[in-house]
């Protein structure tokens, strides 16, 4: 029961981590790498925005690492828990609503439907500044009655 709690505590505590990384990293110190992600047309496959994939992957494979040597101990949770989260990111971010991959085109979900308005207004911003709803999986409720 223990493990389960770390674990959904982890993936919960991830989007705030995500918020705050978002907001103060991405859009400030390492503009440099999410600059390109707020173009309106990507002009090849990757970006330079998908360092960050391997930056969140990092900590989660040594937390792996370390949580097997243990004998599956709190480390192997908290590992799956980051990487649970990076899973519903990629889902969510490149697939639902950048269409990188074409799997979801269709959606009726209200939920996935306000991810997707929540995350229009935040690319609606060009540049660095003046930007909103950082946030992925949770955002704010006036995006699902739009």
């Amino acid at each position: 029961m223990i493990s389960f709690l770390i674990f959904l505590s982890v993936f919960l505590f991830m989007e705030c981590v995500t918020w705050l990384t978002h907001k103060y990293i991405m859009h400030g110190l390492m503009w440099y790498f999410h600059a390109d992600h707020h173009q309106p047309k990507y002009e090849h496959t990757f970006e330079r925005n998908d360092i960050f994939f391997v930056i969140f992957a990092t900590p989660s494979i040594v937390l792996f690492y370390f949580g097997v040597e243990g004998g599956f101990n709190y480390l192997f949770f908290i590992a799956c828990g980051i990487t649970l989260y990076g899973v519903c990111y990629f889902l969510i971010h490149d697939v639902l609503i950048h269409q990188r991959f074409k799997w979801f085109k269709n959606t009726k979900n209200k939920y996935l439907i306000g991810l997707r308005k929540a995350h229009k207004m935040h690319h609606k911003h060009l540049g660095k500044e003046d930007g909103e709803c950082f946030g992925m999986l949770f955002v704010p409720f006036k995006y699902y009655k739009m």
